[in-house]
């Protein structure tokens, strides 16, 4: 025998699995599960989203039949930190979590000039690639010296370039710079780092050494090029004078050969003499010799 069992759903109960599914710079996916299986109804949910950082609270209200329920939470900052809280609407128990969204990213192209007596920084405006930052935001940099072990903070500036004085003979930096960080200190962008060696010459490590594979370069390729084309130049004779060898030996050989044997003949010269001592001497032609010419 068997027999049917139907539970009453208690609307006591918080919902399941409350996680985050993706998170942006402005928003947040969260998901999570009905408190009980296959609601034979809409169930309404509100979800509270308080701002750790600002200190303020916003609640949204989310009704649904599912079973699974995912939701997207809008309009958050960059770099902002949050606790999200998900209950039944009669006030049920909750199920909570903390997410943090993702910061603006680090400017790009962060370069160092060199001057007398300072040196200068140099950035990309943020803007150009985040449309949730403002120039009137600014940029704050900080400063590490390795050899003292310690970071600075030089200020901020609502300028794509930032001067840094006074810095010591033989110590190495790392610069950084960010987006400038609100509510004390606690929503910042990510920093985009620069190492700097002051090694007594106000040059940049980075720069000089690009400076010195430049002139390596400068040095090196032009040696090569001209090495290449002596070589082409002496290939180029070398192949002149072997043709012009082998052509003459050629003519030399085809000047020496006979067709009856079907090979060269290259006598030495006792035997010209030889053949010049054995052969009649010509004398002069008799009167009465008739002279035929063809």
């Amino acid at each position: 025998d068997s027999v049917v069992v139907k539970m009453i759903p208690d609307n006591r109960l918080p919902p399941r699995h409350l996680h985050a599914v993706r998170t942006g710079k402005t928003f947040a996916v969260v998901k999570w599960e009905s408190p009980y299986d296959s609601p034979d109804q809409d169930m309404l949910y509100a979800v509270a989203v308080k701002d750790l950082v600002r200190k303020t609270d916003k609640i949204y209200k989310v009704k649904t039949q599912n079973s699974t329920v995912e939701y997207t939470i809008k309009k958050l900052e960059p770099g902002g930190k949050y606790h999200v809280i998900v209950q039944l609407g009669n006030m049920s128990k909750e199920s909570s979590m903390k997410i943090n969204t993702v910061p603006l990213s680090a400017p790009d192209a962060l370069k160092i000039i060199t001057e007398n007596d300072h040196v200068l920084l140099f950035w990309k405006s943020l803007a150009l690639k985040e449309s949730n930052f403002n120039e009137s935001r600014g940029y704050e940099i900080h400063m590490f010296d390795s050899l003292m072990n310690i970071t600075v903070y030089l200020g901020n500036t609502t300028e794509n370039f930032f001067k840094v004085s006074n810095l010591k003979i033989g110590h190495n930096y790392s610069f950084s710079v960010q987006a400038r960080c609100l509510y004390g200190g606690q929503m910042c962008g990510e920093p985009a780092t620069l190492l700097y060696d002051e090694l007594g010459t106000g040059e940049d490590s980075s720069a000089s050494k690009s400076g010195r594979s430049t002139d390596v370069a400068a040095i090196v390729v032009p040696v090569l090029f001209l090495l290449l084309v002596t070589l082409g130049i002496g290939f180029v004779v070398l192949y002149m004078r072997h043709r012009r060898l082998q052509n003459s030996f050629t003519a030399f050989a085809n000047s020496h050969y006979s067709s009856r044997l079907g090979s060269a003949i290259f006598s030495s010269g006792d035997d010209l003499g030889e053949e010049d001592d054995e052969a009649p001497m010509i004398t002069g032609f008799s009167d009465d010799v008739p002279m035929v010419i063809a």
